[in-house]
C-alpha cells in the first residue's frame, strides 16, 4: 500500500514460499519489472467513494420503482418493515464480514475470508461463485438497460428503438467507465447516485407536505399488517434488493486507511439502504392510501411511481424520473462491472486465471484487460440472447440476474467462516464480533437463501424446470471450483499454496498477537486444534495429502 497500515489493523498472515504474482495476490515488489507493472491507485477511494460503489450497485431508484411494488402487492401496507428486517440482518452479517476485513488484507473478498476459514478448496469454490454472481448480475442488467431506455424514449419522444443496439452500446460505455481511473468512476457514480435518490426525496417531499392520499398514518408498522401470508414474499425481494453491498472488501487496496474505511463504508450502505427503501415505499403507500395501493400495485406495479410523482411533484419529475432509472442502471452495470474487474485482476495474479488478466493500466490505474475480457464477456452473452430472439426482460435480465443474486447471498450465508478463522489464533477481537453475532447471522443468513428460493417463481415468472435449473447454477459453479483446486493443487502446487494469501510488505501483527495462520495450516488445524504460534515456512506448502 502507499501507507503502511497502523499495527491496530490486525494480524496478517506472512506469506512465505518464492514472491511473484503467480503466488501473492497484488503487485509485488518486482511489478515494475514485469508485464503487470501499473498498479491500482493506493490511497484513492474514501468512505464516501466506497460507499457510492456499492450502493449504486443495489440501484435504488431501480429496485424501488421496477420492485417495489410487486413486494407491496405481495405484502401489502406492511412491506416497509420487510425491507427493515432484511437490512438488519445483513448489519449483522456486516459485523463479521468487516470484522475479517481488519485482519485479512488480499484482494481477493469473499473467496479470501472464505479460504481464511474453511481452507482452500472452499476459497476456490467461492471464487467461482463470485464470478458467476457477479457475472450475472452485470450481465443481465443490459436487459433492463435496454427496456428502460426503450421505455424513456417512448415515454419522452414516442420513439421506439430495438432492444439489442441498446444494450450493445451500454456494454462500451461501461467499458469506457471502467476503462477509466476508480477515482474517476467514484466521482460518475455519486453524481448518477444523487440524481436517483434526489428524485425520490422529490417525491417523499411533495406526499409528506400534502398529507398523502388521506393523511400519514403508521399502518404499516401494525403486527397485523407486517405477519401476512406474503411477509416471505416480501422478505425475498428485500434481500435481493441489497445485492452488491458487500464488495466494499474488494476496494481493499485503493481504499485510503482500509480498517476504517471498508467498516464504515459498509456500515453506511447498508443503513442507508435498509432505511432509505423502507422511508420510500412507505412514502408510496401513503402516496396512494393504505385502503388502495394494493389494487394500483397489482394493476400496474410498472407507473405505480411514475403516477405518484406525476401527481404530487408534476410531470416533468415523471419525465426525468425515466432519465434517472436509466443511469441508475447504468451506475449499477458500472459498479459491478468494477468488482468483476478486480476479482479477476486478484485471480490473476494469484496464477488462477491467465497473467494477461492481471495487468494494470499505467496512467488510469484500473484493471484494463480485465475490464476487456469482462466486456468482451458481456457482449458475446447480449448478442447470443439476441439473436436466440429472447425477450431482454424476461430471459436475459432474469435467467442472468438469478443466479447471480442467489449466489452472493449463499456467499454471505458463509459467515460461519468467521468464528472458524479467529479461533485458530491469538487476538483481540471479541467474542460478540467473532463468534456470537456470525453464527447469528450465518443461520439468519441461511434462512433468506432459503426463502428467496422458495419464493423465486415470483421473481422469475418461469417454469419449475428453468427455475431449478438457475438454482443449480450456483452449486455446479461451486463443485467447478472444487475440482479446479484439486487440479491446481496436483499440477501447480505453487499457485495452490499462493491462493489467497496475504500481499508482503504489510505491517507486523499488533503487540500482544500472534499472525494468521496461512491457508494450509488453516485446514490443518481444522484437525489439530487451535493453532497459537505464528506459521512456518512449511506453513505455505500444499499438503501432501
Amino acid at each position: 500500500m502507499a501507507v503502511a497500515p497502523e499495527t491496530r489493523d490486525g494480524p496478517p498472515t506472512r506469506p512465505s514460499g518464492p514472491p511473484g504474482p503467480a503466488t501473492v495476490p497484488g503487485p509485488g515488489p518486482s511489478d515494475a519489472s514485469t508485464p503487470t507493472a501499473g498498479t491500482l491507485r493506493r490511497g484513492t477511494l474514501g468512505v464516501a467513494d466506497i460507499a457510492f460503489f456499492v450502493i449504486s450497485a443495489a440501484a435504488p431508484l431501480t429496485v424501488m420503482a421496477g420492485v417495489a411494488p410487486l413486494a407491496i402487492g405481495a405484502g401489502g401496507v406492511g412491506a416497509p418493515v420487510g425491507y427493515l428486517l432484511a437490512g438488519a440482518t445483513l448489519a449483522l452479517f456486516a459485523v463479521g464480514f468487516t470484522t475479517m476485513a481488519r485482519h485479512v488484507r488480499s484482494g481477493g473478498g469473499f473467496y479470501a475470508f472464505i479460504t481464511r476459514g474453511l481452507g482452500r478448496p472452499a476459497g476456490f469454490g467461492a471464487a467461482t461463485v463470485a464470478l458467476l454472481a457477479y457475472n450475472g448480475m452485470q450481465i443481465g442488467v443490459y436487459g433492463l438497460l435496454a427496456t428502460g431506455t426503450q421505455d424513456a424514449l417512448e415515454a419522452l419522444w414516442g420513439i421506439h428503438v430495438p432492444w439489442p443496439p441498446i444494450a450493445v452500446a451500454g456494454v462500451f460505455v461501461i467499458w469506457f467507465l471502467g476503462y477509466r481511473s476508480i477515482d474517476f468512476g467514484a466521482k460518475v457514480l455519486g453524481v448518477l447516485l444523487l440524481a436517483e435518490t434526489g428524485i425520490l426525496v422529490l417525491l417523499a417531499g411533495g406526499v409528506l407536505l400534502r398529507g398523502g392520499a388521506h393523511g400519514l398514518t403508521l399502518d404499516s408498522l401494525a403486527p397485523g399488517n407486517v405477519l401476512v401470508p406474503g411477509t416471505g414474499a416480501v422478505l425475498a425481494f428485500a434481500f435481493a434488493a441489497f445485492t452488491g453491498f458487500e464488495s466494499t472488501a474488494i476496494y481493499r487496496r485503493e481504499a485510503r486507511d482500509p480498517a476504517r474505511t471498508i467498516p464504515r463504508a459498509t456500515y453506511i450502505a447498508v443503513a442507508f439502504l435498509g432505511l432509505f427503501y423502507a422511508f420510500t415505499v412507505w412514502i408510496v403507500i401513503q402516496a396512494v392510501g393504505s385502503d388502495e395501493i394494493v389494487g394500483a400495485a397489482v394493476q400496474d406495479p410498472a407507473g405505480l411511481f411514475f403516477t405518484a410523482t406525476t401527481h404530487y411533484v408534476g410531470t416533468w419529475a415523471a419525465d426525468l424520473m425515466h432519465v434517472f432509472i436509466v443511469t441508475s442502471i447504468l451506475a449499477s452495470q458500472l459498479a459491478f462491472h468494477n468488482a468483476i474487474n478486480r476479482y479477476g485482476l486478484a485471480l490473476s495474479r494469484e496464477g488462477v486465471l491467465p497473467a494477461a488478466l492481471g495487468r494494470v493500466h499505467r496512467r488510469h490505474g484500473s484493471p484494463y484487460t480485465a475490464g476487456v475480457v469482462q466486456s468482451a464477456l458481456a457482449l458475446v452473452v447480449v448478442l447470443g440472447f439476441a439473436v436466440a430472439g429472447a425477450d431482454p426482460y424476461q430471459q436475459l435480465l432474469l435467467w442472468m440476474n438469478t443466479p447471480g443474486m442467489l449466489g452472493l447471498l449463499a456467499l454471505q450465508a458463509v459467515t460461519a467462516a468467521v468464528p472458524l478463522y479467529f479461533r485458530r489464533f491469538t487476538h483481540r477481537e471479541g467474542a460478540l464480533r467473532t463468534r456470537i453475532v456470525p453464527i447469528a447471522a450465518t443461520v439468519l443468513m441461511a434462512g433468506a437463501l432459503c426463502l428467496v428460493i422458495t419464493k423465486i417463481d415470483l421473481m422469475t415468472g418461469a417454469p419449475l424446470a428453468t427455475n431449478a435449473a438457475l438454482v443449480l447454477t450456483v452449486p455446479a459453479a461451486f463443485v467447478l471450483g472444487l475440482l479446479l483446486a484439486r487440479r491446481l493443487r496436483r499440477t501447480r502446487p505453487a499457485v495452490y499454496a499462493g491462493f489467497a494469501a496475504e500481499p508482503p510488505g504489510e505491517a507486523e501483527p499488533a503487540d500482544g498477537e500472534r499472525a494468521a495462520p496461512a491457508p494450509a495450516a488453516a485446514e490443518r488445524a481444522a484437525h489439530t486444534g487451535p493453532h497459537t504460534g505464528p506459521p512456518t515456512a512449511s506453513a505455505a506448502t500444499p499438503p501432501t495429502r
